[in-house]
């Protein structure tokens, strides 16, 4: 990447970018494969170049304008937002970064997906309330590509790639949330094979607006007569405005605007409650008009698509809000002058970056942040490593281990993600609690990770619950030996020997709580502390990727590479040995104990 781009404030790390696509996880190799033998260095280069001027020049511009202007509902009952927010939106759609990872053959560039995940990384950084109305697009796009009909996928997934529609996902309910066994929204069949959408849905990103000619909402409904809980389930492409069948917007749908939420953060995105066919936009034959993705209880399988790579969005999102509030205290430590060494009381003040705990707070949020970024662009990798393996074996495989790593890479910068934000927010004092800087409103957009598409505790129960033994075990065997692989690297290499028996003996540790938990007989009780447990291998898990990373600052001869930006990784790392990676340890010995403290609890005493 170029090295000198230059924003009001600083975004991203241009030389951590390129260190983690090329030098640790070795973009380069995959021109070799024929899926991206068209590309090269120079177009990955190009790619990233391009997202870095669209995050400065496009969408840094308005992010504080667009958290002090919310939209809001005009006289007409239309959404009123931001002007630069459609142009921010304009501005990704015509770069073309957003179909970096479809073939050129469906129309993309056809990007790695470890480049394409590091262009969005740039753009989420930059302005997330704008950003996320494309990226929630490109699921939709996604979605329609692997399920829909050849015509659907004219109608609707070409106009959105083209950035004339956008799209949404809509699963929630006002009573169910996170239940989605438990939802109402009905789809009743009409004579000419669509169907009839009703019920309402809640907390709908990018739900209304009046930025793009259309909205395509991909809706979960219950078809009458089908199988109760979560496999009676379909799914329905619902659009805002009935579509011609030149592409062009017809007559409104029966989807109307109940309200928009107002959030603590991302309040440039709107957030809605939406009703579907309660009579607004009459339609013959009553509802709004869906159409059926594929066939009838098939819709939270095919749906499952789009929410899992929302997830691990939403670490790469968590990610970079947390790097961008981390270089920005840097900033601000180096040049904030306060306070004088306790070694030198009578002499002159001193920039707090001088002060033993601003670096401490500094290197735990270079520590999570880099470690978040890494994590996700490590999922990235595998998307790669399953697109050009060279059987099927290997295929299955990268997925499986994907999915089995999807709840930490979701939670894990969710959580310490915003650690790191509330860190940038003390390392500014009392101007970090105002307006003055940017990172309160960092923290507030980083908020929400933790709880939407899925919320914490959901991905604890589902990591321990059911990606551990899935496969009799064989993605948690993945993680072991791929963590040995590295430990023993590392035990080769005199500056990294203690970071790697230390790995070790925290991915010993992990398999025996693990086995403990699973053979505790009764299910309530093992998965009673499953958070613990998404905390514990979480932080087992980045501390194998940072000593990855830090084999990668190791030159071929065995000496470490002496560089300031190396030594800084080597530095994180065993920061994140010494400070965090024990408290996987606690963790795993609170496991271990097997306690029922909130089992047995007695409500009555809250």
């Amino acid at each position: 990447m170029k090295q000198n781009i230059a924003a009001q404030t600083p975004l991203l790390s241009p030389r951590d970018i390129d260190f983690l696509v090329y030098e640790w996880l070795g973009a380069e190799e995959l021109t070799k494969h024929e899926r991206y033998a068209e590309h090269s260095r120079e177009t990955f280069d190009a790619a990233l170049d391009l997202a870095a001027e669209v995050a400065v020049k496009k969408l840094s511009n308005h992010y504080r304008e667009a958290d002090a202007h919310e939209p809001t509902v005009g006289p007409d009952g239309t959404v009123v937002t931001l002007p630069e927010t459609a142009e921010g939106i304009k501005a990704i759609f015509d770069s073309g970064l957003l179909t970096g990872e479809i073939p050129a053959e469906e129309g993309g560039i056809g990007l790695p997906s470890v480049v394409a995940k590091a262009t969005f990384a740039w753009l989420n950084a930059a302005n997330l309330p704008t950003a996320v109305y494309t990226g929630l697009t490109m699921g939709n796009v996604n979605v329609i590509r692997s399920f829909g009909t050849d015509e659907q996928k004219r109608l609707y997934v070409e106009p959105m790639m083209e950035g004339r529609f956008t799209g949404t996902m809509c699963l929630s309910e006002p009573e169910a949330g996170s239940a989605l066994a438990d939802i109402t929204a009905r789809a009743e069949r009409r004579e000419d094979g669509t169907y009839a959408i009703t019920g309402t849905k809640m907390w709908i990103t990018g739900g209304d607006h009046e930025m793009t000619e259309n909205i395509v909402h991909l809706v979960l409904a219950k078809v009458p007569g089908s199988p109760d809980g979560v496999k009676g389930i379909s799914l329905f492409i619902v659009p805002k405005y009935l579509v011609n069948d030149d592409t062009s917007v017809g007559e409104r749908n029966d989807v109307t605007l109940v309200g928009l939420n107002h959030k603590m953060g991302n309040k440039g995105t709107t957030n809605c409650l939406l009703a579907f066919g309660d009579g607004t936009h009459p339609q013959p034959g009553g509802g709004a008009t869906g159409y059926l993705v594929g066939t009838e209880n098939r819709g939270l399988i095919q749906m499952f698509q789009m929410m899992n790579e929302a997830r691990i969005a939403v670490g790469y999102t968590a990610s970079s809000i947390a790097y961008t509030a981390y270089l920005q205290s840097l900033e601000y430590a180096r040049s904030r002058v306060q306070g004088r060494p306790v070694t030198a009381l009578d002499g002159p003040q001193v920039p707090i970056i001088e002060h033993a705990d601003v670096r401490r707070m500094l290197l735990a949020q270079k520590s999570f942040a880099e470690g978040g970024l890494a994590l996700t662009l490590y999922a990235a990798r595998l998307i790669d490593e399953a697109n050009t393996a060279a059987d099927e074996a290997g295929k299955v495989a990268a997925e499986q281990f994907l999915d089995f790593l999807t709840p930490i890479i979701k939670s894990w910068p969710s959580e310490f993600g915003l650690k790191a934000n509330e860190y940038a927010i003390q390392i500014h004092g009392g101007y970090g609690y105002t307006r003055d800087y940017n990172v309160e409103q960092l923290y507030r957009d980083n908020r929400l990770n933790a709880i939407h598409e899925g919320a914490k505790a959901i991905h604890g129960l589902d990591l321990l619950g059911r990606k551990v033994p899935q496969h009799g075990g064989a993605s948690f065997g993945a993680l072991l030996g791929r963590i040995e692989a590295t430990a023993a690297r590392a035990a080769d290499v005199p500056e990294l020997a203690d970071l790697a028996a230390q790995l070790r003996a925290a991915s010993g540790r992990a398999l025996e709580v693990t086995m403990a938990v699973g053979g505790a007989g009764d299910p309530a009780l093992s998965l009673a502390n499953a958070t613990a447990y998404l905390d514990g291998l979480g932080h087992v898990v980045v501390a194998w990727l940072w000593l990855d990373q830090a084999l990668a600052t190791i030159a071929e001869d065995g000496t470490p590479k002496d560089e300031a930006f190396y030594r800084g990784k080597r530095t994180a790392a065993r920061y994140f040995f010494t400070y965090e990676l024990p408290k996987a340890l606690t963790e795993f010995d609170l496991l271990a104990k097997l306690d029922r403290t909130t089992l047995d609890l007695d409500i009555a005493v809250l």
